[in-house]
C-alpha cells in the first residue's frame, strides 16, 4: 500500500541526493540523506536506509550497500533478491541465498559469503519490521513474522534449513494460519 506522501518523499530523497553530488551512494551517503530528511522535514522526513537505497537504485543512481569496496563486485548477484511479498517469494529468496552461499564457499570467497549473510540479515530485519508495523494488515504481518522466522532459522543453520522448512510447512499451526501451499521448485 503506497501512501500519497511516498512520491513526495521519494522526490525529497532524490533532491538531497543531488545536493550531495556523490558519484556512488554508500551506506554513509544514505545515512546523510536520511539525517537531512529528518532535519529538514521532521517526522514527515522519517524513512529507512533501505527505502532511500531503493529510491536511489530505481532512479538509476549507483548504490553500493556495503562499506567494503570489494563488495561492489557482488552487487549484481544480489540485485532485486530481497523481494518477498509472499511465503513462496521468501522461499525462492532463501533458495537463491543458499545457492550463493554454497557457491562462494566452494570458491573459497569469504567476502561473498559475508555478503550473503549481510543480505539475509537485512531480509530478516525487513520482515521483522513489517511484522511489527500496526499499519500493515494483520494477515500480512503474520506472514512477515513467519518469513522472519525462516530467515532467522536459515541464518542460524543454513545446512539444515530446507529440511526444517519442509517440516515447518507441515506443522498444524502453519497449516491453520497459511493453509496448504504448493511446493516451490528449486
Amino acid at each position: 500500500m503506497t501512501s500519497h506522501v511516498e512520491p513526495i518523499k521519494n522526490e525529497l530523497i532524490l533532491e538531497v541526493a543531488r545536493e550531495l553530488g556523490a558519484s556512488i551512494f554508500t551506506p554513509a551517503e544514505i545515512e546523510q540523506i536520511r539525517r537531512q530528511l529528518l532535519v529538514r522535514f521532521a517526522d514527515q522526513g522519517r524513512t529507512s536506509p533501505d527505502h532511500i537505497a531503493r529510491v536511489l537504485v530505481e532512479s538509476g543512481l549507483p548504490v553500493r550497500r556495503s562499506l567494503d569496496p570489494g563488495a561492489a563486485r557482488y552487487e549484481e548477484e544480489f540485485q532485486d533478491l530481497l523481494h518477498f511479498a509472499t511465503l513462496e517469494d521468501a522461499e525462492m529468496c532463501l533458495i537463491r541465498l543458499d545457492e550463493l552461499l554454497r557457491k562462494f564457499r566452494e570458491q573459497g570467497d569469504p567476502g561473498g559469503e559475508a555478503r550473503v549473510i549481510e543480505v539475509a540479515q537485512r531480509g530478516y530485519r525487513r520482515a521483522v519490521m513489517i511484522s511489527r508495523n500496526p499499519k500493515v494488515d494483520a494477515a500480512k504481518r503474520a506472514e512477515k513474522a513467519e518469513i522472519s522466522r525462516w530467515f532467522h532459522t536459515w541464518l542460524d543453520n543454513p545446512e539444515a534449513f530446507f529440511d526444517w522448512l519442509e517440516l515447518r510447512k507441515q506443522a498444524p499451526d502453519f497449516q491453520k494460519r497459511f493453509g496448504q501451499r504448493a511446493p516451490v521448485e528449486s
